[in-house]
């Protein structure tokens, strides 16, 4: 299957390009809003983007597409086909719930939720609490499909009540986000800069201690320059409590951390070493939902030194389910403050709601 994404200023124009490069016979996989242009991603323009596939036996028009573009094609069909894969597993547990319905075989149901509730990312051990949970108050004489998705999403509700989910307001003066490289640090503090000053009208201040990469710096210099606030970089612990004592009349401080291997045990050592955690901080450990289920663990585990208060999630935009976050936050009792979807500043981030975690988790389960 090949498959392409197309965007223009409206529908009919990019359907006329899915016309012209798939032909008549393309499939719309999806389609959605998007902003695109601006500069570093600020003051983007509403745009449609879809994505179409054909079957590459069908008869394709000609076209001067390079080899690079033949990668890439490659590549997109790749995350297609297993995007198929999931859909045929679910399909399959779809067809096996509805063949208990009637029955009194309540192993066969439970191996069912068991499967596709892991296939979501969940952890085997918060799978069987909840199926256990579940499995009493179930009526084998009636349709289970029904059942089973209502009693699964209330129970997921019921684990989440308690914890801390969605963002209510900083409560320090000095914001700071710590979390291995790669997750998103430095686009996510532009956000919520860009938030506070576009919209709130805060005076806000940035600081950074990535000194270690030198384009993190520049990054951050040039958000300072296009909102029009003051960035310090920090070198050294002096550095940082001289930059605190330059803010202390801003409405916020937001504080860049460098990115290590969170492999490497020393680096919490050196971040503790370097900035402060006092009554006037507050601190959000960034993670990327495109991480491994254990790595996430591990390095929440790495940073059990820093009195985390939420979490933030990046790139949930490159990932079809929310379930390795879930686990974190019951099985951790950590709240979970916002979820990014994307580069775009400041669009691209929301605050967390359970609703969006439970239905990211049960999107797919069958009711019917």
């Amino acid at each position: 299957m090949k498959v392409k994404k197309f965007q223009g200023p409206s529908m009919p124009e990019v359907m006329n390009k899915v016309k012209k490069n798939l032909g008549t016979d393309a499939v719309i996989l999806n389609s959605k809003e998007i902003k695109v242009g601006g500069f570093l991603g600020m003051f983007k323009k509403p745009y449609i983007e879809v994505i179409a596939a054909i079957d590459p036996a069908e008869k394709m028009p000609v076209s001067g597409s390079s080899s690079s573009d033949s990668l890439r094609g490659s590549a997109r069909a790749g995350l297609a086909n297993d995007h198929k894969e999931v859909i045929k597993e679910i399909e399959q547990l779809k067809i096996m719930i509805q063949e208990q319905s009637g029955t009194k075989e309540p192993t066969s149901v439970v191996k069912v939720i068991s499967s596709y509730l892991e296939n979501q990312g969940l952890d085997q051990e918060l799978v069987k609490s909840i199926v256990s949970e579940i499995k009493a108050g179930l009526n084998y004489n009636e349709h289970l499909a029904g059942q089973v998705n209502e009693l699964v999403r209330k129970t997921l509700v019921r684990y989440l009540t308690s914890i801390n989910i969605g963002h209510h307001g900083f409560r320090g003066k000095f914001v700071q986000f710590v979390g291995p490289t790669g997750v998103g640090k430095t686009t996510t503090i532009a956000k919520l800069a860009s938030e506070a000053v576009l919209n709130r009208k805060q005076r806000v201040a940035l600081i950074t201690t990535d000194t270690y990469r030198i384009a993190a710096v520049e990054q951050l210099k040039t958000y300072a320059k296009l909102l029009d606030v003051p960035l310090e970089v920090a070198y050294t612990r002096d550095d940082y409590r001289r930059a605190r004592s330059l803010f202390s009349n801003y409405d916020r401080v937001f504080v860049d951390t460098a990115g290590r291997n969170f492999k490497n045990a020393s680096y919490v050592n050196q971040l503790t070493e370097t900035i402060d955690f006092n009554e006037d901080t507050e601190t959000y450990l960034v993670l990327s939902l495109t991480s491994k289920n254990e790595d996430m663990k591990r390095i929440y585990d790495s940073f059990n030194q820093v009195p985390i208060r939420q979490l933030i999630l990046t790139k949930n935009d490159e990932t079809y389910s929310l379930g390795g976050a879930l686990n974190l936050a019951v099985l951790q009792n950590i709240g979970i403050a916002y979820i990014t979807n994307g580069q775009g500043v400041p669009d691209d981030i929301e605050s967390a709601s359970i609703f969006q975690l439970v239905e990211s988790v049960m999107k797919d389960f069958p009711n019917e």
